[in-house]
């Protein structure tokens, strides 16, 4: 290889690095733009808080929707290996509980994301389906665990625990529960997912 080859190799190498590096800021930026503004948020904020130009954006990500879209797989991405890092803890019970309560406190975010990538035309389909499927199966490892571990009660299902987690997410998000608020609404809804305990005198 000539050294004009190696520096047009080096040049394509430095490029790719480069434009990895916007890509990826980009997503950090729009990731908190968008979590905090939801649908009133814009691209060109994102694009003068990244340091990049606009065409720069929409070079990675051709539309609004697409690059919401990108930030909220993302998200679920890494919500869901934060999830299968706790699969091997020494309590299943306490990463159960403290991952639903993580994902509580995480909603309002993950929920303005949402919301602004329906405003933009986009859904939730597809790439961003598949990532969310990812982080349910994350947590229904989780629970089989904590179950396993005598820390939840066994005659509840995923589909139950998941719509707990929904709904008690949704109203952190939307009714702006305060955090002592939310704590309180969480033991509530852990006790009802603790095992049966025998009552004396009861039966």
């Amino acid at each position: 290889m000539s050294t004009s080859d190696r520096r047009q190799t080096g040049g394509g190498r430095a490029r790719r690095v480069d434009a990895e590096a916007n890509r990826s800021r980009i997503l950090d930026v729009a990731e908190q733009v968008f979590g905090a503004g939801g649908e009133s948020a814009s691209t060109e904020e994102v694009a003068r808080l990244a340091g990049v130009g606009i065409a720069t954006v929409f070079r990675h990500f051709p539309t609004k929707a697409a690059l919401l879209r990108a930030v909220l797989v993302r998200r679920f991405d890494r919500l869901r290996e934060q999830a299968e890092a706790l699969l091997d803890t020494a309590d299943p019970g306490t990463a159960f509980f403290d991952f639903f309560r993580h994902l509580v406190a995480d909603a309002a975010t993950k929920i303005a994301i949402g919301e602004a990538l329906l405003d933009a035309g986009g859904d939730s389909d597809g790439e961003a389906a598949e990532a969310s499927n990812g982080l349910r199966r994350a947590v229904g490892a989780l629970l089989r665990r904590a179950q396993q571990a005598g820390a939840v009660r066994d005659d509840v299902e995923l589909p139950e625990v998941y719509a707990l987690l929904v709904a008690t997410s949704r109203t952190a998000a939307h009714a702006g529960l305060d955090e002592e608020v939310r704590a309180r609404a969480l033991t509530i809804v852990f006790d009802g997912l603790a095992p049966h305990r025998h009552q004396p005198g009861a039966g």
